[in-house]
């Protein structure tokens, strides 16, 4: 998988993209509901911006598929979303993730997996701002990542190769 700067239009342009596909279907009603959330004039990016990283996506989703089958772990979902740094873009995007998953009326289990670590994602950036607002530091050796959340960890999200 490709790497994008931090925080770039193309990181977080890849994260909505994958929230399209990962349930292995792009639909019309998912194209229409990123375009109502104007997210993608938030982050600075064109729709023709936009459509080169879904087809870069796609490849470098297939290059990795075994036996026909695109499979997408926690800790490749993990980075992905850890290429998104800023804690209000984080949570811009998880709304828009949300608003593209629901538009076809239909929650598949690997859209859930990518929205809940997603959402973990973000609670933990509001925890830590909670915390360092109180002047708490985290205890060493705390948990600090999506992979450290057993119900999700066990989760992988896969696609199929049409």
């Amino acid at each position: 998988m490709r790497r994008y700067e931090t925080d770039s239009p193309q990181a977080a342009g890849r994260i909505l993209a994958l929230a399209m596909v990962v349930d292995g279907n792009l639909a019309q009603s998912e194209l229409a509901a990123l375009d109502s959330s104007k997210i993608l004039q938030h982050i600075d990016l064109d729709q023709p911006g936009f459509k080169a990283l879904l087809q870069e996506l796609c490849q470098d989703m297939l290059t990795s598929a075994f036996h026909g089958e695109v499979r997408i772990d926690g800790a490749m979902l993990d980075g992905l979303l850890d290429e998104i740094r800023h804690p209000d873009l984080r949570r811009q995007l998880l709304q828009a993730m949300w608003r593209i998953a629901d538009a076809d009326g239909w929650l598949a289990d690997a859209e859930a997996v990518l929205l809940a670590r997603a959402n973990l994602v973000v609670r933990r950036d509001q925890l830590q701002r909670t915390r360092a607002g109180a002047g708490i530091t985290p205890a060493t050796g705390a948990p600090s990542g999506a992979a450290d959340c057993p119900q999700i960890a066990a989760g992988a999200a896969s696609i199929r190769r049409r």
